[in-house]
């Protein structure tokens, strides 16, 4: 058995320009959430299980390499690229759609996306981000979720790190 036997979720991840065809075909409410996803850990399952949660369907859009640099996350982020990052949010049950934005935010891309629900992790303050105004502007709905305690991409890759 090959391993492109395995690899259906591939299906998932759209190019920026497909994703609103693709969205378009989800089963609604439609969720929307964005990051970087570089060293996938607890927390981001966690979060993406209780993201999809509300709604049918999960949208990913995930910083491009370009724009997770820009982040100031380190020199060395992400470690994993956004080929990489895309297959492995992909291969997630909660996961429906996988695309990327390169801008520094993702107001412009949730402007073309419409999506019904906005969830960002909890250490957001919704009132103040524009993403959340503009989904609520259409109807839509932005919430926060909690995090998972105790995980952190950055926190881990510095463990690693002072093990080397």
């Amino acid at each position: 058995m090959s391993f492109s036997h395995f690899s259906h979720f591939s299906q998932k991840i759209v190019s920026r320009e497909a994703a609103k065809l693709a969205i378009a075909k989800l089963p609604k409410p439609v969720i929307f959430t964005n990051g970087v996803f570089d060293v996938l850990h607890k927390g981001h399952v966690t979060y993406l299980a209780a993201a999809r949660a509300l709604g049918a369907s999960l949208v990913v859009a995930l910083n491009t390499d370009a724009s997770a640099k820009r982040l100031g996350k380190g020199p060395d982020r992400p470690l994993n690229n956004e080929q990489d990052r895309a297959h492995l949010i992909a291969a997630l049950e909660s996961a429906s759609l996988v695309t990327w934005f390169d801008e520094d935010t993702p107001l412009e891309i949730i402007g073309e996306l419409h999506p019904d629900v906005l969830v960002k992790g909890g250490d957001y303050d919704m009132s103040k981000l524009a993403e959340a105004k503009l989904v609520e502007s259409y109807g839509g709905k932005a919430l926060a979720l909690s995090f998972v305690d105790g995980y952190s991409t950055t926190a881990l890759v510095k463990k690693i790190q002072s093990n080397i």
